[in-house]
């Protein structure tokens, strides 16, 4: 994670009175260098050195501050990913058989008819919409 990333967790930390420890820092840096949302078990396997109690604690901080997301998946594991805020806009394809979600960036074109289906639903049923998310459910390469 560059820099700014960094400093706006800090920030983010900062606004609800916690400090950025480095065991919050190393929990950023893993998912951010992930290519998909980590169960804490991976997190641990990946590198992570602390207890799995410190992780729970980092864990649940990181997401009271807006800088983590927790994902549920069909096998009731939790999985976290930073906010999409701090990283770049994309969707998940969830497997209902093992539980893996996987993160995919959609087409301009697809993001553009979305978000034409998300501003007429906000219009229809007088929604006001702060963002939008898409899954796509089904089995993975492996389990299929």
């Amino acid at each position: 994670m560059e820099r700014e990333g960094h400093a706006e967790v800090e920030d983010r930390l900062r606004r609800t009175r916690q400090r950025y420890t480095a065991g919050r820092r190393q929990l950023v840096d893993a998912l951010a260098a992930s290519e998909r949302p980590l169960t804490i078990p991976e997190l641990r396997d990946g590198g992570v050195d602390q207890s799995q109690s410190s992780v729970y604690r980092n864990l649940a901080i990181l997401e009271q501050c807006g800088v983590v997301r927790r994902l549920a998946s069909s096998d009731d594991t939790a999985r976290f990913e930073l906010a999409e805020d701090l990283t770049e806009h994309h969707h998940h394809l969830v497997c209902s058989d093992c539980g893996t979600i996987e993160d995919i960036a959609l087409s301009p074109a697809v993001e553009s008819a979305l978000a034409a289906a998300v501003d007429e639903a906000r219009s229809r049923h007088r929604f006001s919409a702060d963002a939008h998310r898409f899954e796509l459910v089904g089995s993975c390469a492996d389990c299929a």
